[in-house]
């Protein structure tokens, strides 16, 4: 399980974009709710010895125990479904032996984790119809019971990533084309559905957060998160107010953003560092994200480079719509921003994560004369 590795392939520079958004989080964090900067400070002390605890085992041992992961994941859903505790409408938390965690921001990784095994081990027929049928099956049992929680937008996120793992793994073009020709009509059709007001699709704060997004002014008491998310990110301007700063135009200091150390981070990024401090965030994700890319490009074998392309895009979608969701170009959606928003579930899922990549560039492939000429 243990190898020795040589030192010169350890990732630093990954580590070191890491690292700095976190520490950058963890500053946020104290300014947007202080009495819960000091477990964040312990969340960064406990990821970066795990990370480096998995970078160190061989990944392909691990991945040994896929569907020993895959159970222990249905198995921890299930159990939020009936042991969960119940908070703002939705059942997510779970405590076990007195440690309260989210069990589908670990269901995230150990979907990456297992579907990097599954499909190398059926990389020569991926596109046949059964197997196919058995990874939308094994994807869609997860996806079903994170969504009845309910918890559409982790959904949805989790979808996207096994259907990026698909397409990496090899998914045929020509079936590529015949999904997007099913699935564009079929999504206008589930848009213009959902817009109904007597729609029995989504749950009925999911249909307000939409409405909210597309008609602020009639549902002004659901859509003042995000309109004070926006202007408190305009009122940072360049170079943002301050941290800590005691400002009575303050948004944050006015307490008109709800859970701002959580989903809506990016807008105290905004009002306190400015625009200057929100393109470092953006730019630190985009940095995280092209180096997990850049190792999977050498990776050994097809389930390193799935596991790689599954981190960036976890870490990218996710981010990518945080960030839409704070600016109001998305409905809210209730996720947290990668390794700046407060969470330990989500931030310890991360650096475990970025452990398996790291693992992954410390066995890069071996090219032999053939691939050299």
């Amino acid at each position: 399980m243990l190898k020795q590795y040589r030192l010169k392939n350890y990732n630093f520079r990954l580590i070191l974009y890491v690292v700095a958004l976190n520490v950058l989080g963890i500053m946020v964090i104290g300014s947007a709710r202080e009495s819960v900067q000091g477990k964040q400070i312990m969340g960064l002390v406990m990821g970066l010895v795990i990370m480096v605890m998995i970078s160190m085992m061989d990944y392909s041992y691990l991945l040994k125990f896929s569907w020993l992961y895959y159970f222990l994941n249905i198995g921890l859903l299930i159990m939020v479904k009936f042991m969960g505790e119940h908070t703002k409408g939705s059942t997510r938390w779970v405590t076990i032996a007195g440690i309260r965690f989210q069990p589908s921001e670990l269901s995230k990784l150990i979907l990456i984790l297992f579907f990097a095994y599954f499909f190398m081990q059926h990389q020569e027929n991926l596109n046949t119809v059964k197997i196919l049928a058995c990874s939308f099956i094994l994807a869609g049992i997860p996806l079903y019971l994170i969504k009845s929680q309910p918890d559409l937008s982790t959904t949805i996120v989790t979808a996207l990533i096994f259907v990026a793992l698909l397409f990496i793994a090899g998914l045929s073009y020509k079936i590529v084309i015949g999904v997007l020709a099913v699935s564009i009509p079929s999504v206008l059709i589930f848009i213009s559905l959902i817009l109904q007001p007597d729609q029995q699709i989504l749950n009925g704060y999911q249909y307000k957060r939409i409405m909210a997004w597309l008609e602020p002014e009639k549902y002004a008491d659901t859509a003042y998160q995000q309109l004070n998310s926006k202007m408190a990110i305009g009122s940072g301007q360049l170079w943002g107010k301050g941290l800590n700063n005691s400002e009575i135009t303050s948004v944050k200091n006015g307490n008109f953003i709800s859970e701002s150390q959580t989903d809506f981070i990016f807008a105290i990024v905004g009002e306190e560092l400015g625009f200057v401090g929100a393109v470092i965030v953006i730019i630190l994700l985009l940095l995280i994200v092209l180096e997990c890319i850049l190792i999977a490009r050498k990776a050994k074998d097809m389930s390193g480079r799935l596991i790689c392309c599954g981190m960036a895009s976890l870490i990218g979608f996710q981010g990518f719509i945080n960030v839409c969701v704070a600016t109001g170009l998305m409905p809210n959606t209730g996720l947290p921003l990668p390794f700046v928003s407060y969470g330990l579930t989500s931030l310890l899922t991360l650096y475990m994560g970025i452990g398996f990549v790291l693992n992954i560039g410390l066995q890069p492939r071996k090219y032999g004369m053939g691939d050299l000429l």
